[in-house]
């Protein structure tokens, strides 16, 4: 199976940090090594080389290439543009179609946190197994811990089968960042899971999908695996930037047929690191004793259950704060409460539409 890790987003959620030109999964958000990087080594054990790529745009290149010089400039897939997930999986298919179209591939997020890697890898070798037998989609949907309007839900019907401890369920449908008050209906109601976006099929499975639920992007994917094998590079930029620009959810997921997709519960402790709360929640085992999770130097009095995360040749000073995210960059500083972080995107869009693009 190939592994294909996606490192194109912008992770718009984790401003100021995350950047245009430097986006999270560039950066060392939990320990000192890049959420790439350290994406990039869960595999190194069980995949060859030549078995994982990385899927970006033509302005990331040059990062990955300083963040993994190992990775061969084959194996590194880069979009003419960035146009959302459909169109940036939908040109990798074609890509490794012209491989081998019936090799399962794995298409996993650069900038998602991983506990029990062993047992991750477990799931994807069973999922690929299940693929040659079955020829169905394959997803990894992980049980939510709290209700989040940010991911997408995935509803899961009865048990198709249990393999090697490897529990594996009928797919009821996708629903893509419900409301806030929808989520928690989700989460009483038991049996949706957190969408992970671990899509996993072959390259001629997925095309034939574009072709029956997305003919519109289809048809340029069509014209660009014709060109990719006549090395047409114009036809290739040409018809890419004619794609939609919209989520292989939108597109795809929400309109499958609910036969053609198998769920495999993941247990192997999951975190997309979305928002500053989430990264909070991740580090409470770093909390000190008044609740605070510090990164970079720092003084407070009477702050309690904060997240600061600072720099090292800069103090930040608190008094009186309590559940508050404060993040200070060279150019930016954040403040909002915990709870709000999710609305960091908004911010985002005002700074752009306020024609503020030197601090994005």
């Amino acid at each position: 199976m190939n592994i294909v890790i996606l490192a194109g987003g912008s992770g718009t959620r984790f401003w100021p940090l995350s950047r245009q030109t430097k986006p999270k999964q560039f950066t060392s958000i939990i320990g000192k090594r890049s959420m790439l990087e350290c994406t990039y080594e869960r595999f190194v054990n069980d995949y060859p080389a030549n078995k994982i790529f990385i899927s970006t745009t033509q302005a990331f290149k040059n990062t990955i290439n300083k963040l993994l010089p190992q990775v061969s400039a084959d194996n590194i897939i880069v979009e003419p543009e960035k146009r959302d997930t459909a169109a940036a999986m939908g040109y990798v298919a074609a890509h490794l179609s012209l491989q081998d179209p019936e090799e399962p591939m794995a298409f996993i997020p650069s900038d998602h946190y991983i506990f029990n890697v062993k047992r991750f890898i477990k799931l994807l070798k069973k999922a690929e197994e299940v693929i040659k037998k079955e020829g169905k989609m394959m997803d990894i949907a992980v049980v939510p811990n709290f209700p989040s309007a940010a991911l997408g839900y995935t509803q899961i019907g009865n048990l198709h089968k249990k393999e090697d401890g490897v529990e594996i369920y009928k797919f009821l449908g996708h629903v893509e960042k419900p409301s806030f008050s929808k989520a928690k209906e989700y989460i009483q109601a038991g049996d949706y899971l957190w969408h992970a976006n671990f899509f996993m099929w072959t390259p001629h499975a997925f095309l034939d999908a574009f072709q029956r639920y997305a003919p519109h992007i289809y048809q340029h994917l069509e014209r660009i695996t014709k060109a990719l094998k006549d090395d047409d590079d114009y036809l290739v930029d040409s018809e890419y930037r004619k794609m939609q620009k919209i989520s292989i959810d939108y597109a795809i997921l929400e309109k499958m047929n609910k036969d053609d997709v198998l769920i495999i519960k993941g247990d192997f402790g999951w975190s997309d690191i979305g928002t500053w709360d989430v990264l909070h929640d991740q580090l409470t085992a770093e909390a000190d004793e008044n609740d605070n999770i510090i990164r970079g130097e720092w003084v407070g009095d009477d702050t309690t259950k904060c997240l600061i995360y600072g720099r090292e040749n800069k103090i930040v000073a608190t008094i009186g704060l309590d559940d508050m995210v404060v993040v200070d960059t060279e150019d930016a500083l954040l403040i909002c409460p915990q709870g709000r972080s999710q609305d960091v995107k908004k911010l985002v869009e005002k700074l752009e539409k306020d024609g503020k693009e030197k601090y994005l």
